[in-house]
């Protein structure tokens, strides 16, 4: 992604009892994240922790151009991305807006 875009991290943290589904992640949440977010989501990756001590189970990254194309984009759309969370994880996500600098 280039440089002055708006990266928002969805992080799933790892840890005994948490459970997290990552082909129904990449296979259908991702795909209803994408349909609602439109031409808003310039871009997404998934990363997914190796180690059963990773601190994370799963990283989603998703850029936009600005953080008000993010909020223009999410807002609406809050209520249904999270209410798939349940179809995929018991973890909490926590969110973080990012400066894209290099």
């Amino acid at each position: 992604m280039k440089k002055g875009m708006t990266k928002v991290s969805v992080l799933y943290a790892n840890g005994e009892g948490k459970t997290f589904d990552m082909d129904y992640y990449c296979n259908k949440h991702l795909a209803i994240v994408g349909n609602l977010l439109g031409d808003a989501l310039k871009g997404a990756t998934v990363e997914q922790g190796l180690n059963s001590d990773a601190p994370f189970a799963a990283m989603g990254n998703m850029y936009f151009e600005s953080p008000e194309a993010f909020e223009q984009a999410f807002g609406p759309h809050a209520e249904e991305i999270m209410g798939d969370l349940p179809n995929f994880t018991n973890i909490e996500p926590k969110i973080q807006v990012s400066k894209v600098l290099v």
